[in-house]
């Protein structure tokens, strides 16, 4: 469904994504997992549009969207969930979910029992800070589930969230995947990718390892965990 082709990315002379390759299939979670500043979001935002890479190619079935804009990749169904949820003051839940798209009232219930919130106690709650901030993850996914993605990019789903909340999102997540999604599931917690296929480790802007989720999950406890580059990886040495 999606692959990263020899991606590169250099500001201010730091390379941020450096000869990075990835695949994410159809139906399947892939987990990306790295510590604070190994260039997980920079590689969100080359995905999503929001900035362009200097070198390499990002391709959706099959078509090379390098250069498209974040408006042409979402109608192609590419969308990213970002760290902090977005507000939208004076809108409801039901009106948030409905956002350009036809969603009955019965799918709006749907996916908000997926993500663990009641409809008859959220839907008509405002998008605002009334709501916690594993209550605003959750509404967040919902409504990505309602646009029934091709990709989903999931940028730390489970970071600042309860222990109320987590179980709720990883649902959602696996039920996405279930639907169809691709989904890159973007986190620096080993935990988090246990519902993922495949996980991925990136350091210093490039993959450094890849397979399967207990696999690489013990691999990045004791190697990204402990390095003592943590914060500033060691480009030149990785």
């Amino acid at each position: 469904m999606l692959e990263i082709k020899h991606l590169k990315l250099t500001l201010n002379g730091k390379p941020l994504i450096n000869e990075l390759n990835l695949e994410v299939k159809e139906g399947k979670i892939h987990g990306l997992l790295g510590v604070n500043g190994a260039g997980k979001t920079s590689l969100a935002n080359l995905i999503m549009g929001t900035s362009y890479p200097d070198e390499g190619s990002i391709i959706l079935e099959g078509r090379d969207i390098t250069r498209f804009t974040i408006s042409q990749r979402a109608k192609m169904g590419i969308t990213l969930a970002w760290q902090e949820p977005a507000r939208f003051e004076g809108l409801s839940i039901r009106e948030y979910l409905g956002l350009n798209r036809n969603l009955s009232l019965s799918e709006a219930e749907k996916y908000l029992w997926t993500v663990g919130l009641p409809p008859g106690e959220y839907l008509n709650r405002a998008v605002d800070g009334s709501l916690s901030g594993g209550e605003r993850k959750r509404v967040e996914l919902a409504s990505v589930l309602a646009m029934k993605p091709k990709v989903a990019i999931l940028d730390e789903p489970d970071s600042g969230i309860d222990v109320v909340s987590l179980p709720h999102i990883m649902n959602g997540i696996v039920e996405m995947g279930k639907r169809g999604s691709a989904v890159l599931l973007i986190t620096h917690n080993e935990g988090a990718v246990s519902v993922s296929e495949e996980v991925s480790i990136i350091c210093a802007g490039k993959i450094i390892n890849s397979g399967p989720p207990q696999e690489m999950c013990h691999w990045f406890k004791n190697n990204c965990q402990t390095c003592p580059h943590i914060g500033e990886p060691d480009y030149k040495g990785v």
